[in-house]
């Protein structure tokens, strides 16, 4: 999950590539993301700020231990693989934004690394489905 701090970054990627273009189109698209990463953001800090007053489930049917992150770790590598499996269905502008969101995972600053890693898997891969 992004903190407020990342989905900030991420706006003001948008809005610095909406200033250095003269495209309408591009611009039109950089302040559409801009605008939407600044939404993402100004709900994540809502939350941070206010988890305290919501309501919370039961935890009662979740697993213990080790048994949860090996299942989330299962279910996030089959969601994966089946993005992979209809990447080149995806629509240009989905695969840029799940490319721009893969590569912003993590540490922000092995960005560059983490998203030319998921370049050349993109890469080599893309043709898998087939």
């Amino acid at each position: 999950m992004f903190s407020s701090e990342q989905y900030r970054a991420k706006a003001a990627e948008y809005l610095k590539l909406a200033a250095n273009t003269e495209s309408p189109n591009e611009i039109r698209e950089f302040g559409d993301l801009e605008r939407s990463y600044t939404v993402l953001a100004n709900n994540e800090e809502w939350l941070e700020h206010n988890f305290h007053k919501m309501v919370h489930a039961p935890d009662k049917d979740r697993l213990e231990g080790d048994a949860l992150p090996a299942e989330e770790e299962h279910i996030l590598r089959c969601l994966g693989a089946a993005v992979i499996m209809q990447w080149n269905n995806i629509p240009k502008k989905l695969q840029r934004e799940l490319f721009d969101d893969a590569g912003s995972m993590g540490d922000l600053l092995s960005t560059k690394d983490l998203r030319g890693k998921v370049a050349r898997f993109l890469h080599k891969h893309k043709d898998d489905a087939q």
